[in-house]
């Protein structure tokens, strides 16, 4: 169902949002720029989006939940690369200029009309029972560490492992349907730090002398980077007090995990006790945030999550989408992080760093 409430800033925003906050990061314009003519960065993003089509029509094409599904995705494939021309031609055309939020959302609103709900869904259950097989490895590997810093550390390095699972990435769609990876392999040939955006050392330092009343986590995709990636980091906060919330799409988009799907998963990942491997979970929330794009824009998250996060003191922003295309430089009330890895060539240019090099950015509150 769609949620038919209304999306409302997410409250931990600095005020005021108008001129503190600009969701996408990377500037496709700047108001010298002919409104006209497309610019370099616009044509640079537009074939991105459309290279991307082929792979989505592959996934639209088998959904076996959809009749005439092959006819269905070559009107999808035919239609988003026409309106993506038309971008080309004029930058105003179709609710332009250009973003990222905006073509995310003109790729979703043309597949739900021809009746695609959820293209990714059989890749998002295998890869769901793959990780969920794998979890309780991954965290008795974590807990054997004895050495918080380092602890830690191994941590992030999964959080950056699993959010390679990436069904948005032409290039890594492509990988995993030769192989899959290796969740392990992925956390010892992540590139070195520095990382292009490396904060970690003065996280590390935050973590070693403080506790955080209240989390807030925008989690990203299924598989690998929500069950091997950040469960085991939000574990790892239930045990130091923290109460954590797992902000997920209200709506399917790419392979990100959705509300329901993550309620299901912690509820497997669960034993009798409601424990995540001798950890509690009475502090563990599950929030919808009324998202349903692979990017975020946080001046419009569901009321019910703005009611949540009122009173947290951490935010994070993982994945790509969320945490490095849009809201980068998201300035906020309370302590945030920003950690993802960079899996467009475009996107590392900007940063000028190199391709699944990673971003870790820590701010301190802003008062």
């Amino acid at each position: 169902m769609e949620s038919a409430a209304e999306l409302v800033a997410f409250p931990l925003l600095i005020t005021p949002i108008e001129s503190n906050y600009r969701a996408c990061t990377i500037p496709y314009r700047f108001p010298s720029d002919n409104p006209r003519k497309p610019t370099p960065t616009e044509i640079a993003w537009i074939d991105l989006f459309l290279n991307s089509i082929p792979s989505f029509k592959k996934r639209a094409e088998s959904d076996s939940t959809v009749p005439d599904a092959p006819i269905k995705a070559e009107k999808f494939a035919q239609r988003y690369a026409e309106l993506l021309e038309d971008f080309k031609k004029d930058p105003e055309s179709h609710g332009g200029p250009p973003d990222c939020v905006l073509l995310c959302r003109l790729r979703e609103q043309i597949l739900r009309e021809l009746g695609f709900r959820d293209i990714f869904k059989k890749v998002k259950d295998e890869e769901n029972a793959k990780a969920i097989s794998l979890f309780e490895n991954v965290v008795r590997t974590n807990d054997a560490i004895e050495d918080e810093g380092k602890r830690l550390e191994n941590l992030v390095r999964g959080i950056f492992a699993g959010n390679i699972f990436d069904l948005g990435s032409a290039q890594l769609a492509e990988v995993f349907s030769k192989d899959g990876m290796s969740f392990l392999a992925s956390c010892q040939n992540l590139v070195p730090r520095p990382w292009v955006v490396d904060d970690l050392d003065a996280f590390k330092t935050k973590w070693s002398k403080t506790s955080w009343k209240k989390a807030i986590i925008f989690v990203d995709n299924s598989g690998a980077d929500i069950i091997l990636g950040i469960l085991p980091f939000a574990r790892e906060l239930l045990r130091r007090g923290t109460q954590v919330v797992l902000a997920a799409n209200d709506l399917p988009s790419i392979n990100d995990v959705t509300y329901p799907e993550l309620i299901e998963i912690v509820a497997k990942l669960k034993d009798d006790h409601g424990q995540l491997l001798g950890v509690d979970t009475s502090n563990l929330l599950i929030a919808n945030s009324g998202n349903d794009l692979p990017v975020i824009d946080l001046t419009c998250v569901s009321q019910e999550l703005a009611f949540i996060a009122s009173d947290a003191d951490l935010v994070i922003l993982e994945g790509m989408g969320r945490g490095i295309e849009t809201n980068l430089y998201a300035q906020f009330k309370c302590d945030s992080l920003k950690i993802g890895m960079v899996k467009h060539p475009e996107v590392a240019q900007f940063l000028g760093g190199r391709l699944y090099d990673c971003v870790f950015k820590y701010n301190e509150a802003q008062s």
